[in-house]
C-alpha cells in the first residue's frame, strides 16, 4: 500500500483558500446498517499540476461496488480529460490511515457516471436496492460535502486523512429525468462534494449516485437529485464490472426487533393454547384409560374371587372323599391322597382370594405419561441436509435468498471439514472472523430443531480488528472428536462473542431437513 504523494497535500493547500465557508457539522458515527455501509465510502479528490504548479482541482465522494472498484461521478474526475497525462487521482477510504491512487476504468458522461479502480485496499462493497421505492421513503445521503471539510479542516493533511463520511437524511420525492438520465429526487441536504457519493435506504442499500442539487432562491425549496439504480446498474454492465443486488424490502432493526418480541408472544400464546390442549387431552385419555381399567380390575377380581370359590368347593369335595375312603382299609392310600390333594386345592383358594388385584390409579397416569414422552422425543437431524430460507424469522438486507446445503455429523463436524463448538443454551455454534472481509458470522445449528441461524455483523476496521486478535493467528477448522478441543474452542468463541454488538445487522434464518 502507497502513501499519498505528498504533491498532493501541497497543492490542496492552495485549493483550501479557494472554498467558501459554511459551517455544517458532521454526524457522529452511529453502530448501524448507514455507518456499516459508510466503510466502503471514500473521498475522490483530483489535482491537475502543469509544470509542478496545480492549475486545478475537483473533490468528490465515491464508494465501493467491489473490494478495488469505485463509482463516482464523471464531473468528479472530469479533469483527467480536460489535463491529460497531468492529473492525479487520490482515494481516501473512511476507515484506516492511509490513502492511495486510483485509476480511472471507464466514463460515461451522459450517466454522469465513472469507475475507479484502487490496488492496495479492500474496501467492504455496498449492495443496490433494486425493489420498490415509494415517495416519502426515508433515505440516508453519505458523502464529503466540501462546506464540512473546510469548516473543520486544519491542514492540507486532513484531506488525504480518513475520516467518516457526513450523513444527513430526507425522503424520497419523486422520479425525473434529467438530461436523459433517469434519477431520484430526494430531500437529503447535499452539498459541492458530495457528488459521486451514495444515497441509501435506512437499511444502508445503495438507492442512487448523489449527482446535482436545485438552488433554493427566493424561498424555493431546496431538491438533490440522485442517478438512478437503473442507470448504475446498466452502466456497471457495460464496464463487464458485477455488482451485488437486492430486491428485499428494508426492516429496520427497530422493526425486526418489534417483529421478534411479537413473533415470540405469538408463539408463548399458541404454546401455552397447545399445553392446555394438551392437557385436556391427557386428562380426557386418563379417565378413559381410568375407567377402562377399573372395567378391567374388576372383571378380574370378579373371576379370581370365582376361582378361589371353585378352588375351595373342590379342596371340600377332596377331603370329604377322602374321609369316606379313609373308611375302608383296602383304600387308605388313595385317602390319604385325595386328602393332600383337597389341601392343596385349599390353599390355592385363599391364595386366589387373597391375590385379586387392587385398582391402582396412579399405576395408570405413571404408564401415560411414559407413553406420551417416549412419543414426542424429537430425533437430532444429521448427514445430508437442505435448509430453507425462513423470510418471516429472518432480517436480510443484503445476502441474496438462497438454498444452503450441508452435511453434519452428530459430534458437530459440517462437511467433513469444520468444527462447531456446544453453544449455550443448546445446539452448535461457530463465529467466522475473516482475514481480509470486514464481517463476523455467527453460525448456530440446532439439530434437534432443525433451526440453522447466520448472524452477520458488518464491523468497522476496529472492532474487526479486535476480533480478529482474540480469534488469535489460527483458529480450529479440522473435526475433532474429542471434547478438549471443542472446549477449547467454545471459549475461544465466548470471549469474540462478548466483543460484539448488542445487535445484529443481518439475520438469516433457515429451516433444515434431510437432503432429498
Amino acid at each position: 500500500m502507497t502513501k499519498a504523494p505528498m504533491p498532493l497535500v501541497r497543492l490542496l493547500a492552495r485549493w483550501i483558500t479557494a472554498l467558501a465557508a459554511m459551517l455544517v457539522l458532521a454526524a457522529p458515527a452511529r453502530a448501524d446498517d448507514v455507518s456499516a455501509a459508510a466503510r466502503g465510502v471514500v473521498r475522490v479528490v483530483v489535482i491537475a499540476t502543469v509544470d509542478g504548479e496545480m492549475v486545478d482541482v475537483e473533490h468528490g465522494t465515491g464508494f465501493a461496488i467491489a473490494p478495488g472498484r469505485i463509482v463516482t461521478n464523471a464531473h468528479v474526475v472530469e479533469l483527467l480529460e480536460r489535463y491529460p497525462g497531468e492529473a492525479v487521482v487520490g482515494v481516501v477510504p473512511s476507515e484506516g490511515d492511509k490513502s492511495f491512487e486510483g485509476r480511472v476504468l471507464r466514463i460515461d458522461k451522459s450517466r454522469d457516471l465513472a469507475l475507479i479502480e484502487v490496488s492496495g485496499v479492500r474496501l467492504p462493497p455496498l449492495t443496490l436496492y433494486t425493489g420498490p421505492l415509494g415517495e416519502s421513503d426515508p433515505l440516508i445521503s453519505l458523502g464529503y460535502p466540501g462546506n464540512v471539510d473546510l469548516a473543520t479542516a486544519r491542514s492540507a493533511d486532513d484531506f488525504v486523512t480518513p475520516t467518516a463520511p457526513v450523513r444527513s437524511q430526507g425522503v424520497m420525492s419523486g422520479n425525473r429525468t434529467l438530461e436523459g438520465t433517469a434519477v431520484l429526487v430526494h430531500t437529503a441536504s447535499i452539498a459541492r462534494g458530495n457528488s459521486g457519493g451514495p444515497l441509501l435506504d435506512r437499511c444502508g442499500r445503495v438507492l442512487g449516485v448523489n449527482s446535482a442539487l436545485t438552488r433554493g432562491e427566493e424561498g424555493d425549496a431546496s431538491f438533490a437529485f440522485a442517478i438512478a439504480d437503473g442507470e448504475l446498474i446498466a452502466f456497471l454492465r457495460e464496464a463487464s464490472q458485477s455488482v451485488s443486488t437486492i430486491a428485499t424490502p428494508c426492516l429496520t432493526l427497530a422493526d425486526a426487533d418489534a417483529r421478534d418480541r411479537a413473533e415470540a408472544e405469538r408463539q408463548g400464546v399458541e404454546e401455552r393454547e397447545r399445553a392446555r390442549a394438551a392437557a385436556e387431552r391427557a386428562r380426557d385419555d386418563r379417565e378413559v384409560a381410568l375407567e377402562k381399567a377399573r372395567a378391567d380390575n374388576a372383571e378380574t377380581r370378579e373371576n379370581m374371587i370365582a376361582g378361589a370359590a371353585l378352588l375351595l368347593a373342590l379342596s371340600v369335595l377332596a377331603i370329604g372323599g377322602a374321609g369316606l375312603l379313609g373308611t375302608r382299609r383296602q383304600t387308605k392310600k388313595q385317602a390319604r391322597l385325595a386328602a393332600i390333594g383337597g389341601g392343596v386345592l385349599f390353599v390355592a383358594a385363599i391364595a386366589t382370594f387373597l391375590l385379586r388385584p387392587d385398582f391402582d390409579p396412579e399405576s395408570i397416569a405413571a404408564a401415560d405419561e411414559s407413553g406420551v414422552t417416549a412419543a414426542t422425543r424429537a430425533t437430532p437431524l444429521s448427514g445430508a441436509l437442505q435448509c430453507t430460507l425462513v423470510p418471516e424469522r429472518s432480517r436480510i438486507i443484503l445476502s441474496p435468498v438462497e438454498t444452503v446445503r450441508f452435511d453434519w455429523r452428530a459430534d458437530g463436524c459440517m462437511n467433513g471439514r469444520t468444527q462447531y463448538a456446544e453453544a449455550p443454551g443448546g445446539g452448535w455454534e461457530r463465529i467466522l472472523v475473516p482475514s481480509e472481509d470486514a464481517t463476523v458470522s455467527v453460525l448456530r445449528f440446532d439439530p434437534v430443531s432443525g433451526s440453522y441461524t447466520n448472524s452477520r455483523y458488518l464491523l468497522s476496521a476496529e472492532a474487526m480488528n479486535r476480533a480478529r486478535s482474540l480469534r488469535g493467528q489460527v483458529q480450529q477448522k479440522a473435526c475433532a472428536a474429542d471434547t478438549g478441543g471443542r472446549a477449547a474452542l467454545a471459549t475461544q468463541q465466548s470471549a469474540i462473542r462478548t466483543a460484539l454488538p448488542s445487535q445484529v445487522n443481518e439475520r438469516l434464518v433457515y429451516r433444515c431437513t434431510a437432503a432429498k
